[in-house]
Protein backbone atom coordinates (compact mmCIF):
# COMPACT_ATOMS: atom_id res chain seq x y z
CA UNK A 1 0.00 0.00 0.00
CA UNK A 2 1.23 3.48 -0.93
CA UNK A 3 0.22 6.83 0.46
CA UNK A 4 1.08 9.68 -1.88
CA UNK A 5 0.50 12.84 0.10
CA UNK A 6 1.52 16.10 1.69
CA UNK A 7 0.90 18.13 -1.44
CA UNK A 8 -1.71 20.15 -3.31
CA UNK A 9 -4.03 17.52 -4.76
CA UNK A 10 -5.62 18.19 -8.17
CA UNK A 11 -8.09 15.37 -8.73
CA UNK A 12 -9.87 16.13 -12.05
CA UNK A 13 -12.84 14.85 -10.09
CA UNK A 14 -15.78 17.27 -10.11
CA UNK A 15 -16.97 15.99 -6.74
CA UNK A 16 -13.82 17.34 -5.09
CA UNK A 17 -11.49 19.04 -7.60
CA UNK A 18 -8.81 20.35 -5.22
CA UNK A 19 -7.49 19.63 -1.74
CA UNK A 20 -4.89 22.02 -0.34
CA UNK A 21 -3.04 19.30 1.58
CA UNK A 22 -4.25 16.05 0.13
CA UNK A 23 -3.28 12.46 -0.27
CA UNK A 24 -4.02 9.36 -2.34
CA UNK A 25 -3.93 5.79 -1.04
CA UNK A 26 -3.00 3.15 -3.65
CA UNK A 27 -3.47 -0.58 -3.28
CA UNK A 28 -3.49 -3.45 -5.80
CA UNK A 29 -3.07 -1.12 -8.75
CA UNK A 30 -6.00 1.15 -7.95
CA UNK A 31 -6.88 4.16 -5.81
CA UNK A 32 -8.30 2.93 -2.51
CA UNK A 33 -9.09 6.36 -1.07
CA UNK A 34 -8.18 10.02 -1.36
CA UNK A 35 -8.71 13.03 0.86
CA UNK A 36 -7.07 15.07 3.58
CA UNK A 37 -3.46 13.96 4.03
CA UNK A 38 -3.41 14.12 7.81
CA UNK A 39 -6.54 11.99 8.08
CA UNK A 40 -5.25 9.41 5.61
CA UNK A 41 -1.91 9.18 7.40
CA UNK A 42 -3.69 8.47 10.68
CA UNK A 43 -6.00 5.92 9.01
CA UNK A 44 -3.19 4.08 7.17
CA UNK A 45 -0.13 4.35 9.47
CA UNK A 46 1.64 1.38 7.85
CA UNK A 47 1.34 2.58 4.25
CA UNK A 48 4.59 3.40 2.46
CA UNK A 49 4.72 7.19 2.21
CA UNK A 50 5.61 9.01 -0.99
CA UNK A 51 6.05 12.51 0.39
CA UNK A 52 5.14 15.22 -2.13
CA UNK A 53 6.70 17.86 0.14
CA UNK A 54 4.21 20.52 -0.88
CA UNK A 55 4.34 19.78 -4.61
CA UNK A 56 1.29 19.13 -6.79
CA UNK A 57 -0.24 15.64 -6.85
CA UNK A 58 -2.41 14.84 -9.87
CA UNK A 59 -3.54 12.01 -12.17
CA UNK A 60 -1.06 10.59 -14.67
CA UNK A 61 -1.25 12.05 -18.18
CA UNK A 62 -2.33 10.23 -21.35
CA UNK A 63 -0.75 10.69 -24.78
CA UNK A 64 -3.37 9.68 -27.35
CA UNK A 65 -1.03 9.51 -30.38
CA UNK A 66 2.71 9.03 -30.71
CA UNK A 67 5.36 7.28 -32.84
CA UNK A 68 8.00 5.25 -31.03
CA UNK A 69 9.70 4.46 -34.33
CA UNK A 70 10.72 8.12 -34.74
CA UNK A 71 12.89 8.22 -31.60
CA UNK A 72 16.23 8.01 -33.40
CA UNK A 73 15.34 10.90 -35.72
CA UNK A 74 16.48 13.34 -33.05
CA UNK A 75 19.70 14.89 -34.36
CA UNK A 76 19.75 12.66 -37.46
CA UNK A 77 20.78 14.14 -40.83
CA UNK A 78 19.97 12.31 -44.06
CA UNK A 79 21.45 13.34 -47.38
CA UNK A 80 18.76 14.10 -49.89
CA UNK A 81 16.68 16.75 -51.64
CA UNK A 82 14.97 19.60 -49.85
CA UNK A 83 11.37 18.70 -48.98
CA UNK A 84 8.83 21.27 -50.16
CA UNK A 85 5.61 19.46 -49.25
CA UNK A 86 4.30 17.13 -46.57
CA UNK A 87 4.49 14.08 -48.87
CA UNK A 88 8.10 14.97 -49.72
CA UNK A 89 8.89 15.12 -45.98
CA UNK A 90 7.48 11.60 -45.69
CA UNK A 91 9.32 10.30 -48.76
CA UNK A 92 12.67 11.96 -48.10
CA UNK A 93 12.89 11.45 -44.37
CA UNK A 94 10.34 9.33 -42.49
CA UNK A 95 9.84 6.58 -45.05
CA UNK A 96 13.60 6.28 -45.53
CA UNK A 97 14.02 5.98 -41.79
CA UNK A 98 11.30 3.44 -41.05
CA UNK A 99 12.59 1.14 -43.80
CA UNK A 100 15.93 0.99 -41.99
CA UNK A 101 14.58 -0.06 -38.60
CA UNK A 102 15.31 -3.52 -37.23
CA UNK A 103 13.98 -5.06 -34.02
CA UNK A 104 16.90 -3.78 -31.95
CA UNK A 105 16.23 -0.27 -33.22
CA UNK A 106 12.58 -0.68 -32.30
CA UNK A 107 13.49 -1.97 -28.85
CA UNK A 108 15.70 0.96 -27.93
CA UNK A 109 13.38 3.47 -29.60
CA UNK A 110 10.71 2.13 -27.25
CA UNK A 111 12.99 2.51 -24.24
CA UNK A 112 13.86 6.09 -25.22
CA UNK A 113 10.29 7.17 -25.93
CA UNK A 114 8.68 5.53 -22.92
CA UNK A 115 11.41 6.72 -20.54
CA UNK A 116 10.85 10.26 -21.78
CA UNK A 117 7.12 9.77 -21.27
CA UNK A 118 7.63 8.63 -17.67
CA UNK A 119 9.93 11.57 -16.98
CA UNK A 120 7.17 13.92 -18.20
CA UNK A 121 4.41 12.29 -16.17
CA UNK A 122 2.79 10.39 -19.04
CA UNK A 123 1.49 7.10 -17.72
CA UNK A 124 -0.41 5.85 -20.80
CA UNK A 125 0.82 6.02 -24.40
CA UNK A 126 -1.09 5.24 -27.60
CA UNK A 127 1.55 4.40 -30.20
CA UNK A 128 1.47 3.96 -33.97
CA UNK A 129 4.49 1.95 -35.15
CA UNK A 130 6.22 1.39 -38.51
CA UNK A 131 9.23 -0.77 -39.42
CA UNK A 132 8.23 -2.30 -42.77
CA UNK A 133 11.17 -4.66 -43.21
CA UNK A 134 10.89 -5.88 -39.62
CA UNK A 135 7.16 -5.76 -38.94
CA UNK A 136 6.94 -9.26 -37.45
CA UNK A 137 7.18 -9.19 -33.65
CA UNK A 138 7.75 -5.41 -33.61
CA UNK A 139 4.67 -4.71 -31.47
CA UNK A 140 5.56 -7.57 -29.14
CA UNK A 141 9.04 -6.08 -28.77
CA UNK A 142 7.58 -2.72 -27.79
CA UNK A 143 5.14 -4.40 -25.40
CA UNK A 144 7.99 -6.22 -23.66
CA UNK A 145 9.78 -2.90 -23.09
CA UNK A 146 6.60 -1.24 -21.86
CA UNK A 147 5.98 -4.06 -19.39
CA UNK A 148 9.56 -3.91 -18.15
CA UNK A 149 9.32 -0.17 -17.57
CA UNK A 150 5.79 -0.39 -16.16
CA UNK A 151 4.11 1.95 -18.69
CA UNK A 152 0.52 1.47 -19.85
CA UNK A 153 0.44 1.24 -23.66
CA UNK A 154 -1.91 0.77 -26.59
CA UNK A 155 0.00 -0.32 -29.70
CA UNK A 156 -0.65 -0.78 -33.41
CA UNK A 157 1.32 -1.31 -36.62
CA UNK A 158 0.69 1.05 -39.54
CA UNK A 159 -0.10 -0.91 -42.69
CA UNK A 160 0.21 0.60 -46.16
CA UNK A 161 0.84 -0.41 -49.77
CA UNK A 162 4.01 1.61 -50.15
CA UNK A 163 6.39 -1.36 -49.74
CA UNK A 164 4.45 -4.03 -51.62
CA UNK A 165 1.82 -6.67 -50.91
CA UNK A 166 4.00 -9.04 -48.88
CA UNK A 167 5.02 -6.33 -46.43
CA UNK A 168 1.46 -5.00 -46.32
CA UNK A 169 0.17 -8.42 -45.29
CA UNK A 170 2.95 -8.83 -42.73
CA UNK A 171 1.76 -5.59 -41.12
CA UNK A 172 -1.84 -6.79 -41.10
CA UNK A 173 -0.77 -10.04 -39.44
CA UNK A 174 1.26 -8.20 -36.80
CA UNK A 175 -1.79 -6.12 -35.87
CA UNK A 176 -4.08 -9.14 -35.69
CA UNK A 177 -1.66 -11.36 -33.78
CA UNK A 178 -1.05 -8.60 -31.25
CA UNK A 179 -4.71 -7.71 -30.79
CA UNK A 180 -5.75 -11.33 -30.42
CA UNK A 181 -3.19 -11.85 -27.67
CA UNK A 182 -3.52 -8.65 -25.69
CA UNK A 183 -7.16 -7.68 -26.17
CA UNK A 184 -8.50 -11.00 -24.97
CA UNK A 185 -6.66 -11.46 -21.68
CA UNK A 186 -7.39 -9.96 -18.28
CA UNK A 187 -4.32 -7.73 -17.93
CA UNK A 188 -4.90 -4.00 -18.24
CA UNK A 189 -1.45 -2.65 -19.14
CA UNK A 190 -1.09 -3.48 -22.85
CA UNK A 191 -3.81 -3.34 -25.52
CA UNK A 192 -3.83 -3.20 -29.30
CA UNK A 193 -5.52 -1.50 -32.23
CA UNK A 194 -5.38 -2.06 -35.99
CA UNK A 195 -2.98 0.52 -37.43
CA UNK A 196 -3.22 2.05 -40.88
CA UNK A 197 -0.94 4.70 -42.29
CA UNK A 198 -3.35 6.89 -44.28
CA UNK A 199 -5.96 6.71 -47.00
CA UNK A 200 -3.59 7.79 -49.76
CA UNK A 201 -1.19 4.87 -49.14
CA UNK A 202 -3.88 2.16 -49.00
CA UNK A 203 -5.72 0.93 -52.11
CA UNK A 204 -9.35 -0.16 -52.14
CA UNK A 205 -8.20 -3.77 -52.41
CA UNK A 206 -5.98 -3.42 -49.37
CA UNK A 207 -8.61 -1.45 -47.45
CA UNK A 208 -11.09 -4.28 -48.04
CA UNK A 209 -8.48 -6.83 -46.96
CA UNK A 210 -8.08 -4.94 -43.68
CA UNK A 211 -11.84 -4.77 -43.19
CA UNK A 212 -12.21 -8.50 -43.84
CA UNK A 213 -9.30 -9.28 -41.49
CA UNK A 214 -10.90 -7.27 -38.70
CA UNK A 215 -14.17 -9.23 -38.82
CA UNK A 216 -14.87 -10.55 -35.34
CA UNK A 217 -11.78 -8.92 -33.81
CA UNK A 218 -12.22 -6.77 -30.70
CA UNK A 219 -10.76 -3.34 -31.42
CA UNK A 220 -10.71 -0.25 -33.58
CA UNK A 221 -8.46 1.38 -36.14
CA UNK A 222 -5.72 3.95 -35.55
CA UNK A 223 -5.15 5.97 -38.75
CA UNK A 224 -3.90 9.35 -39.95
CA UNK A 225 -6.82 11.19 -41.54
CA UNK A 226 -6.47 14.09 -44.01
CA UNK A 227 -3.28 15.27 -42.34
CA UNK A 228 -1.88 16.78 -45.54
CA UNK A 229 -3.87 18.26 -48.40
CA UNK A 230 -2.37 15.59 -50.66
CA UNK A 231 -4.30 12.90 -48.78
CA UNK A 232 -7.56 14.65 -49.68
CA UNK A 233 -6.51 15.37 -53.26
CA UNK A 234 -5.51 11.74 -53.88
CA UNK A 235 -8.78 10.49 -52.41
CA UNK A 236 -10.88 12.76 -54.60
CA UNK A 237 -8.88 11.88 -57.72
CA UNK A 238 -8.64 8.12 -57.21
CA UNK A 239 -11.87 7.33 -55.35
CA UNK A 240 -14.25 10.19 -56.06
CA UNK A 241 -14.86 10.91 -52.39
CA UNK A 242 -13.24 12.65 -49.45
CA UNK A 243 -11.04 10.86 -46.90
CA UNK A 244 -13.54 10.48 -44.05
CA UNK A 245 -16.24 9.41 -46.51
CA UNK A 246 -13.94 6.73 -47.90
CA UNK A 247 -13.08 5.40 -44.45
CA UNK A 248 -16.77 5.33 -43.59
CA UNK A 249 -17.47 3.20 -46.67
CA UNK A 250 -15.05 0.54 -45.34
CA UNK A 251 -16.47 0.63 -41.79
CA UNK A 252 -13.24 2.08 -40.39
CA UNK A 253 -15.10 4.70 -38.37
CA UNK A 254 -16.36 3.39 -35.03
CA UNK A 255 -16.24 4.05 -31.30
CA UNK A 256 -12.87 2.37 -30.78
CA UNK A 257 -11.24 4.08 -33.79
CA UNK A 258 -8.82 6.98 -33.50
CA UNK A 259 -8.80 9.37 -36.47
CA UNK A 260 -5.54 11.28 -36.12
CA UNK A 261 -5.25 14.94 -37.23
CA UNK A 262 -8.44 15.34 -39.36
CA UNK A 263 -7.28 18.69 -40.76
CA UNK A 264 -8.65 18.83 -44.31
CA UNK A 265 -12.22 17.82 -43.53
CA UNK A 266 -15.55 19.43 -44.35
CA UNK A 267 -18.94 19.68 -42.65
CA UNK A 268 -20.18 16.36 -44.02
CA UNK A 269 -17.06 14.57 -42.75
CA UNK A 270 -17.35 16.11 -39.31
CA UNK A 271 -20.91 14.83 -39.14
CA UNK A 272 -19.76 11.32 -40.07
CA UNK A 273 -17.16 11.39 -37.30
CA UNK A 274 -19.84 12.50 -34.87
CA UNK A 275 -22.44 9.99 -36.04
CA UNK A 276 -20.00 7.05 -35.78
CA UNK A 277 -18.68 8.21 -32.38
CA UNK A 278 -15.15 8.17 -33.78
CA UNK A 279 -12.50 9.88 -31.67
CA UNK A 280 -10.20 12.47 -33.23
CA UNK A 281 -6.72 13.17 -31.84
CA UNK A 282 -5.24 16.64 -32.31
CA UNK A 283 -1.44 17.07 -32.59
CA UNK A 284 -0.87 20.84 -32.76
CA UNK A 285 2.93 21.02 -32.64
CA UNK A 286 3.47 18.37 -35.29
CA UNK A 287 0.90 20.00 -37.58
CA UNK A 288 2.64 23.34 -37.26
CA UNK A 289 6.06 21.78 -37.83
CA UNK A 290 4.92 20.04 -41.02
CA UNK A 291 2.99 23.11 -42.19
CA UNK A 292 -0.08 20.98 -42.98
CA UNK A 293 -2.67 23.35 -41.52
CA UNK A 294 -4.71 23.67 -38.36
CA UNK A 295 -7.34 21.10 -37.51
CA UNK A 296 -10.87 22.56 -37.06
CA UNK A 297 -10.92 21.51 -33.42
CA UNK A 298 -13.17 24.34 -32.26
CA UNK A 299 -15.81 23.30 -34.78
CA UNK A 300 -15.42 19.67 -33.70
CA UNK A 301 -16.16 20.66 -30.12
CA UNK A 302 -19.26 22.53 -31.24
CA UNK A 303 -20.47 19.37 -32.98
CA UNK A 304 -19.82 17.21 -29.93
CA UNK A 305 -16.99 15.16 -31.48
CA UNK A 306 -14.66 13.56 -28.93
CA UNK A 307 -11.28 15.23 -29.52
CA UNK A 308 -8.18 14.14 -27.63
CA UNK A 309 -4.62 15.42 -27.54
CA UNK A 310 -1.47 13.72 -28.82
CA UNK A 311 2.07 14.69 -29.68
CA UNK A 312 2.76 12.74 -32.89
CA UNK A 313 6.19 12.24 -31.23
CA UNK A 314 7.12 15.88 -31.84
CA UNK A 315 7.54 15.85 -28.07
CA UNK A 316 6.55 13.51 -25.25
CA UNK A 317 5.69 16.38 -22.93
CA UNK A 318 1.91 16.68 -22.74
CA UNK A 319 2.13 19.93 -20.75
CA UNK A 320 3.98 21.42 -23.73
CA UNK A 321 1.27 20.24 -26.12
CA UNK A 322 -1.38 21.62 -23.76
CA UNK A 323 0.18 25.07 -23.98
CA UNK A 324 0.35 24.99 -27.78
CA UNK A 325 -3.18 23.62 -28.13
CA UNK A 326 -4.35 26.62 -26.12
CA UNK A 327 -2.73 29.22 -28.38
CA UNK A 328 -2.74 27.76 -31.89
CA UNK A 329 -6.51 28.08 -32.33
CA UNK A 330 -6.49 31.63 -31.03
CA UNK A 331 -3.92 32.47 -33.67
CA UNK A 332 -5.59 30.48 -36.45
CA UNK A 333 -9.04 31.97 -35.85
CA UNK A 334 -7.83 35.41 -34.72
CA UNK A 335 -9.99 34.92 -31.66
CA UNK A 336 -8.52 35.18 -28.18
CA UNK A 337 -11.62 33.60 -26.64
CA UNK A 338 -11.08 30.09 -28.01
CA UNK A 339 -8.60 27.33 -27.22
CA UNK A 340 -8.46 27.51 -23.45
CA UNK A 341 -11.35 25.26 -22.54
CA UNK A 342 -10.78 22.98 -25.51
CA UNK A 343 -7.10 22.38 -24.65
CA UNK A 344 -7.92 21.51 -21.06
CA UNK A 345 -10.78 19.25 -22.11
CA UNK A 346 -8.65 17.40 -24.65
CA UNK A 347 -5.83 16.55 -22.26
CA UNK A 348 -7.53 16.09 -18.91
CA UNK A 349 -10.98 14.80 -19.83
CA UNK A 350 -11.23 13.58 -23.42
CA UNK A 351 -7.99 11.59 -23.41
CA UNK A 352 -9.23 9.61 -20.45
CA UNK A 353 -12.52 8.92 -22.27
CA UNK A 354 -10.60 7.72 -25.33
CA UNK A 355 -8.41 5.52 -23.14
CA UNK A 356 -11.50 4.20 -21.40
CA UNK A 357 -12.66 2.72 -24.69
CA UNK A 358 -9.63 0.42 -24.65
CA UNK A 359 -8.68 -0.14 -21.02
CA UNK A 360 -10.85 -1.28 -18.11
CA UNK A 361 -11.40 1.15 -15.25
CA UNK A 362 -11.31 4.90 -14.80
CA UNK A 363 -8.05 6.69 -15.51
CA UNK A 364 -6.86 10.29 -15.56
CA UNK A 365 -8.84 10.96 -12.40
CA UNK A 366 -8.37 10.72 -8.65
CA UNK A 367 -11.33 8.87 -7.24
CA UNK A 368 -11.95 5.70 -5.26
CA UNK A 369 -11.49 2.66 -7.48
CA UNK A 370 -9.77 4.48 -10.36
CA UNK A 371 -6.54 3.12 -11.84
CA UNK A 372 -3.49 3.92 -9.74
CA UNK A 373 -1.75 6.32 -12.14
CA UNK A 374 -0.52 9.33 -10.16
CA UNK A 375 2.24 11.91 -10.66
CA UNK A 376 3.90 14.58 -8.54
CA UNK A 377 4.79 17.91 -10.17
CA UNK A 378 7.39 20.23 -8.66
CA UNK A 379 5.34 23.38 -8.96
CA UNK A 380 5.01 26.02 -6.26
CA UNK A 381 2.47 28.68 -7.26
CA UNK A 382 3.31 32.32 -6.62
CA UNK A 383 -0.40 33.17 -6.71
CA UNK A 384 -3.29 31.45 -4.91
CA UNK A 385 -4.18 28.02 -6.29
CA UNK A 386 -7.65 26.57 -5.88
CA UNK A 387 -10.35 24.59 -7.66
CA UNK A 388 -11.31 27.61 -9.76
CA UNK A 389 -7.90 28.26 -11.32
CA UNK A 390 -6.08 24.92 -11.49
CA UNK A 391 -6.31 24.97 -15.31
CA UNK A 392 -4.46 28.29 -15.47
CA UNK A 393 -1.73 26.91 -13.23
CA UNK A 394 -1.44 23.81 -15.45
CA UNK A 395 -1.20 25.78 -18.69
CA UNK A 396 1.02 28.64 -17.58
CA UNK A 397 2.98 27.13 -14.72
CA UNK A 398 3.59 23.40 -15.16
CA UNK A 399 5.87 21.56 -17.56
CA UNK A 400 6.92 17.98 -18.12
CA UNK A 401 10.38 18.44 -16.68
CA UNK A 402 8.79 19.54 -13.41
CA UNK A 403 7.51 16.01 -12.78
CA UNK A 404 9.45 14.32 -9.97
CA UNK A 405 7.50 11.12 -9.35
CA UNK A 406 5.50 8.87 -11.67
CA UNK A 407 3.35 6.04 -10.32
CA UNK A 408 1.64 3.67 -12.77
CA UNK A 409 -0.80 0.94 -11.82
CA UNK A 410 0.07 1.59 -8.19
CA UNK A 411 3.82 1.02 -8.72
CA UNK A 412 6.52 3.68 -8.43
CA UNK A 413 8.22 3.93 -11.83
CA UNK A 414 10.08 7.19 -11.15
CA UNK A 415 10.89 8.60 -7.71
CA UNK A 416 12.66 11.91 -7.16
CA UNK A 417 13.41 11.93 -10.92
CA UNK A 418 15.18 8.54 -10.76
CA UNK A 419 13.73 5.68 -12.83
CA UNK A 420 13.09 2.72 -10.54
CA UNK A 421 12.38 -0.13 -12.97
CA UNK A 422 15.47 -0.21 -15.23
CA UNK A 423 19.08 0.98 -15.35
CA UNK A 424 18.40 4.24 -17.17
CA UNK A 425 22.04 5.21 -17.66
CA UNK A 426 22.90 1.88 -19.27
CA UNK A 427 19.84 2.00 -21.53
CA UNK A 428 20.57 5.55 -22.69
CA UNK A 429 24.16 4.60 -23.51
CA UNK A 430 22.98 1.60 -25.52
CA UNK A 431 20.33 3.76 -27.20
CA UNK A 432 22.98 6.19 -28.44
CA UNK A 433 25.01 3.30 -29.84
CA UNK A 434 21.95 1.85 -31.55
CA UNK A 435 20.98 5.22 -32.99
CA UNK A 436 24.46 5.75 -34.42
CA UNK A 437 24.34 2.29 -35.97
CA UNK A 438 21.02 3.13 -37.64
CA UNK A 439 22.36 6.46 -38.91
CA UNK A 440 25.36 4.69 -40.40
CA UNK A 441 23.14 2.16 -42.15
CA UNK A 442 20.86 4.86 -43.56
CA UNK A 443 23.65 7.01 -44.98
CA UNK A 444 25.72 4.24 -46.63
Amino acid sequence: MLLVGNGRLVTRNDAKPFIENGGVVLENGTIKEFGDFKSLKEKYPNAELVDAKGKVIMPGLINAHSHIYSAFARGMSLNGPVSNSFVEILENFWWRMDKGLNLDDTKYSAYATLLDSVRFGVTTVFDHHASPFHAKDSLFQIADVAKELGVRTNLCYEVSDRDGEEIFKAGVKENLDFMKQYNQDNQNMVKGMFGMHASFTISDKSMQYCADSMAGVDGGYHIHVAEGIQDLQACLKEHGKRVVERLYSFDVLREKTIAVHAIHVNERELQLLKDTNTAVVHNPESNMNNAVGCSPVIEMFKKGILVGLGTDAYTHDMFESLKVANIVHKDNLCNSNVGWGEAVSMLFYNNREIAGRHFAGDMGIIKDGALGDVIIVDYTPHTPMNENNIDAHAIFGMMGRSVTDTIINGKVVMRDRVIQTVDEEMIMAKSREQAQDLWNRLTK
